[in-house]
């Protein structure tokens, strides 16, 4: 019986993909909505079920749906492993999956597009149920690309918005890099492994030598780094503001955003044997929470706030995962699900009751207009800030202790400076939306509203789980959550400090959190004109930082606009050289032909016709590689990266 759960888990969102992908046009928008959200409500249904089958026996299932690939060395099925950790992915996946999709019907109501909306979407959802369920490297990466155009589309959803179209465009670039890592990695691990299956690979990855592992290792962190919108490629998720909010929510809290961070928990048994990997993985997530961090304390988008709040708590868990908190980061991971999809469609229903209104500058005095939205909002604010007894608060101060009681005193040291920030920009995010006097302007005011319980309803849900959710955690390194993921995310080492060092370290975190606040609310409430006044004081800080430190210029100086060069110079190539040549080879046949003999004019012409005929010859071998066939432009990828990965074997032999 949990077999044929298992299998029918992505089942469900695939066949409401299939039936408002092609028969959508045909059925009201009320069908197609709840093919949509019905459909992943009866995955939860079904990840329930097999949840408590692993809870009750402690097995782990592998079922096979299908025998893909064999030959040789090569055996790829399309299977999935479900243990304990994609337990977890499962029910963050599809639970606030489930709460997500049914906001989205009250907050894309009357949208063009509807039924598309809500058919990306449950493709969005089969994707990241394949990359948490497969049991081999292959399935996990379809899953992995499957996300990455799902994002694509979600974020470009309103296309012929410009930046909509550019913002989608540069996501799915930007996770290109990543992804090309990732696939050197696969390719790494099937040349020392001869399989692909995790079982297996893991079974047998004490025979990996610490340079092969290290390889692998920072492979699949390039890919890791795509995803989770690390360090120097996380530009792409502040972009990605511009699709509708409930994508917003899906792509930054439970689903894509977090796969780097489930994929480098799966393979923890080769992060493991490579000391210098862990320490790039920990400085990584160090630098990007700290980074991000201070990068939203100017923002005046309240969506963007949120991104950059996502990037630097995506630091978080990766910084867990560096220091080998694997269950920590996991335990962070679905925390941060809970109360950033709630801060996010909170953020939704600020903007739907300001018609579409974005800008924190322009709002003030909302707490009493839309109450409900304000009291939820404040609880995913409290989450996040760390501050006792909510859920923020147990998984990162987990981290934040095991930095520290295992001697990354500098880690420790970038985690508590963000920690602080962290509390600041959010406080300073209510304020400045909730509290004070009214800026909006006076149409806007008049027409302000509450959010249907459409859409109310799932933000109460939310938000209880963003009170209850930390006690899965409790007590710390020995809740409930830790035992259940000790067989596969491993125990961790124990503290070496005392139980007296680690309520004080609480204690501290706590005391972070609570300054933050203060200083919030002393910028924000008390003295109203000392932020302008620090911002005129602080002019190059604060200018640096509004631009945030200028990377996208950067990243434009150095590798768009040096692209855009090269593709008008071989424009200039073709028109002025190729073009050129047969032109002038032209003029001299006509200036030879008018007194030459007919042999004269056969050698002539000829030339003419060599030139003519080899240029077509050659255009017409190149063009073979343009064949419209998705299978061909595959084949040549992973022939590239097959050889590319020769290559760095070659190497590294010498």
């Amino acid at each position: 019986m949990t077999d044929l759960l298992i299998k029918l888990i992505p089942l469900f969102p695939l066949l409401a993909v299939i039936l408002n992908g092609f028969a959508g046009k045909r059925y009201s928008h009320d069908v197609a909505h709840r093919l949509a959200w019905g459909s992943v409500g009866l995955s939860f249904l079904c990840t329930i079920g097999v949840f408590a089958d692993i809870l009750q026996t402690g097995t782990p299932h592998e079922v096979i749906a299908y025998q893909w690939i064999f030959g040789g060395d090569l055996t790829i099925n399309l299977a999935y492993l479900v243990d304990p950790l994609t337990c977890i992915m499962l029910l963050v996946v599809t639970g606030v999956g489930l709460l997500i999709h049914i906001y989205s019907v009250g907050y894309m109501h009357g949208e063009d597009g509807f039924t598309r909306f809500f058919t990306y979407m449950n493709l969005f959802m089969v994707s990241m149920l394949l990359l948490v369920m497969g049991n081999n490297y292959v399935v996990l990466f379809i899953g992995w690309e499957g996300v990455g155009l799902c994002s694509y589309l979600l974020i470009g959803y309103y296309y012929d918005k410009v930046s909509a179209a550019k913002a989608a465009s540069k996501a799915f670039v930007v996770n290109r890099i990543g992804d090309a890592g990732f696939l050197v990695a696969i390719f790494l691990i099937f040349i020392n492994f001869k399989t692909l299956d995790y079982t297996k690979v893991f079974a047998q990855v004490s025979q990996l030598s610490p340079e092969m592992a290290t390889a692998i290792a920072l492979c699949l962190l390039v890919g890791a780094v795509g995803k989770s919108a690390q360090l120097p490629l996380y530009t792409w998720l502040p972009d990605a503001m511009e699709g509708p909010t409930p994508v917003s929510a899906l792509i930054h809290a439970a689903t894509m955003v977090t796969a780097g961070v489930y994929m480098i928990v799966r393979n923890h048994a080769i992060f493991d044997l490579s000391p210098t990997a862990m320490t790039i993985v920990g400085v990584i997530g160090g630098l990007t929470a700290l980074f991000a961090a201070t990068i939203g304390l100017v923002q005046t988008d309240i969506k963007r706030v949120l991104a950059y709040s996502t990037v630097s708590q995506l630091g978080y868990m990766i910084l867990g995962c560096g220091i080998g908190a694997y269950t920590a980061a996991i335990f962070h991971l679905m925390t941060h699900a809970f109360f950033k999809a709630l801060l996010f469609l909170s953020a939704g229903s600020v903007i739907h009751a300001l018609s579409g209104e974005q800008d924190i500058r322009k709002m003030g005095g909302l707490s009493s207009k839309i109450p409900w939205t304000y009291r939820l909002f404040l609880i995913g604010t409290i989450a996040i800030a760390g501050i006792p007894p909510l859920a923020g608060f147990w998984s990162k101060d987990e981290i934040l202790a095991h930095a520290f009681t295992h001697h990354h005193y500098l880690l420790y040291g970038m985690a508590a400076i963000g920690a602080l920030l962290t509390s600041f920009y959010m406080f300073r995010l209510i304020y400045l939306t909730f509290y004070g006097r009214s800026r909006m302007d006076h149409h806007t005011e008049e027409h302000v509203h509450e959010s249907p319980m459409v859409m109310v309803v799932p933000l109460m849900a939310l938000g209880v789980l963003s009170i209850v959710g930390g006690f899965l955690g409790f007590p710390p390194e020995h809740g409930w959550l830790h035992q259940f993921l000790a067989p596969v995310a491993g125990t961790g080492e124990e503290h070496a400090a005392g139980t007296g060092l680690v309520l004080m370290l609480m204690m501290f975190a706590t005391g972070i959190a609570l300054l933050g606040w203060g200083l919030a609310h002393y910028f924000y409430s008390v003295n109203l004109s000392a932020p302008d006044h620090l911002a005129a004081k602080f002019q190059a800080a604060y200018r640096i930082l509004l631009n945030k430190y200028y990377v996208d210029e950067l990243y434009d100086l150095l590798w768009v606009e040096p692209t855009k060069k090269l593709g008008l110079l071989l424009d200039w190539f073709d028109r002025n050289v190729i073009d050129g040549l047969v032109r002038a080879v032209a003029q001299l046949a006509d200036l030879g032909a008018a007194g030459a003999t007919w042999m004269e004019k056969y050698v002539i012409y000829s030339g003419i016709n060599v030139v003519g005929y080899g240029n077509h010859l050659a255009a017409r071998q190149w063009r073979q590689l343009q064949s419209g066939m998705v299978h061909h432009y595959a084949a040549i990828i992973v022939a590239g990266l097959f050889l590319l990965a020769v290559i760095i074997q070659l190497i590294m032999q010498l």
